[in-house]
C-alpha cells in the first residue's frame, strides 16, 4: 500500500496559476477584447534567505525594451519583443517565435523591500532582484507598578 500526501493547496495553487495566465493575456475594455500581452516569458521565482530572486525568459528583448515597476505590493515585468522581417515571397516558412508586448504581474510578500529592487539582463535572461525586510525582532516590555 502505497501512502500519499494530500496537499488541497497544490490544486488551488494551479487554478491561480491557469487564472494568471489567462489575466495577464487578455482584459475587457468597454465590452471589447483589447490584448494585454502578445507572449507570456517563463519565469522562475527562488526564495533565499535575504532575498527573492526572479528569473524571466526573454530571448531577444532588448533591455531598452524592459520596464520593471512596482506599484501597490506587485512587481510588474512588461516589454516588448521586435518583429523581425520576413520574406514569406515563393516559399513556405513556418514561424513560431512570438513577437510583441508581454506582462508578468507577480503580488510580493510583506517581507519584500521594495526600495533595494534591481533588475539585470544578459544572455536572454532578465534577473529581478527583490531584497527582504530585515526580521523584526519581538522584544519584551516590562511591566512597572504605578
Amino acid at each position: 500500500m502505497n501512502l500519499v500526501r494530500f496537499d488541497p493547496w497544490s490544486i488551488a495553487n494551479l487554478v491561480h496559476c491557469d487564472l494568471d495566465r489567462f489575466a495577464t493575456r487578455h482584459v475587457r475594455y468597454n465590452g471589447g477584447d483589447a490584448r494585454v500581452a502578445d507572449w507570456v516569458p517563463a519565469v522562475d521565482i527562488v526564495e533565499e534567505k535575504d532575498r527573492f530572486v526572479l528569473r524571466a525568459d526573454v530571448p531577444g528583448v532588448d533591455r531598452d525594451d524592459i520596464d520593471v515597476s512596482m506599484d501597490g505590493g506587485v512587481l510588474i515585468v512588461s516589454g516588448e519583443r521586435r518583429a523581425e522581417s520576413r520574406d514569406v515571397a515563393g516559399s513556405v516558412q513556418r514561424f513560431e517565435r512570438a513577437s510583441g508586448r508581454f506582462l508578468r504581474r507577480f503580488a510580493l510578500p510583506e517581507t519584500a523591500a521594495a526600495d533595494g529592487i534591481t533588475a539585470r539582463s544578459a544572455n536572454g535572461i532578465l534577473e529581478v532582484v527583490i531584497p527582504k525586510l530585515p526580521e523584526v525582532q519581538a522584544r519584551r516590555i516590562n511591566v512597572e507598578a504605578a
